[in-house]
């Protein structure tokens, strides 16, 4: 027997966007156009799902609007479109600032000491249900979606991480099977970065990557979306783990993004 909130999903991911709000996708989104007839109603049924159950929060002074939640909802379920959606199931409130915000965070030194102080962010993602964003950086990267940077991907690729249990680089996946190939190509290319950065070497991938496994696979599933068929050359074996883990591949996709594609 179908339950009520899954009966609801079914009710929402039918109902065509507002026309205001797709003007918003169109404007705000790039991928957007660049999907097929198909994967469009697709997201616009995800985006509205995201925005019936997850409560939006304006701080310092920020008023919500619909613009805000469009664009926000729209780049985490572009994370959501070849996967079995599960919402982000421990998330319930976004909060956005017009500008970067400070926050306090504690940090692991190479010696083995803690360091706690406050760091200006521009987003952050919390397992107890959070997400924080700085609208001025998300509009920045939305209107470049071809840098490898996009702070709305990076903190919902840390909600899907957070799944798991523990922020740490290793999803849940869809197969018990693929976890031996994830963790072998992820922790070789983590460790590949780490080693070209304390060499001093230039890196394609962005050097805070190296953080820490939990931030190398935020930075990845960026590049995984927003450069695909750079990473498809460079990295292949990552390329192929982020592929079967998201099931939606962004390089077979039209790369000037101003016509849809149709058919696969």
């Amino acid at each position: 027997m179908m339950g009520w909130k899954t009966w609801r999903r079914r009710r929402l991911m039918q109902r065509p966007l507002p026309a205001a709000w797709l003007g918003v996708l169109i404007r705000n989104v790039p991928y957007y156009l660049k999907l097929s007839e198909a994967e469009q109603r697709q997201l616009q049924g995800l985006i509205q799902v995201f925005l019936a159950e997850k409560r939006f929060e304006g701080c310092g002074g920020l008023e919500i609007t619909d613009e805000i939640r469009v664009t926000v909802a729209a780049h985490a379920c572009l994370l959501l479109l070849g996967r079995e959606p599960a919402f982000y199931p421990g998330l319930y409130s976004i909060l956005v600032y017009p500008h970067p915000f400070v926050s306090k965070v504690t940090k692991l030194q190479p010696d083995g000491t803690v360091w706690e102080g406050p760091q200006v962010r521009l987003g952050q993602s919390s397992p107890r249900g959070s997400v924080v964003l700085a609208w001025d950086a998300v509009l920045k990267d939305v209107t470049r979606f071809d840098d490898g940077r996009n702070v709305v991907l990076h903190e919902f690729a840390h909600q899907l991480d957070s799944q798991s249990g523990a922020m740490e680089g290793a999803p849940q996946l869809p197969k018990g099977s693929m976890y031996a190939a994830w963790a072998y190509v992820l922790g070789r290319e983590y460790a590949a970065l780490v080693a070209d950065l304390s060499r001093h070497r230039a890196t394609f991938l962005n050097p805070y990557g190296a953080t820490n496994p939990a931030e190398f696979f935020a930075v990845v599933t960026e590049y995984y979306f927003e450069k695909p068929l750079e990473l498809k050359e460079r990295h292949p074996d990552l390329f192929e783990q982020l592929k079967l883990f998201y099931g939606h591949d962004p390089s077979r996709l039209n790369p000037k993004g101003n016509e849809p594609t149709h058919g696969h």
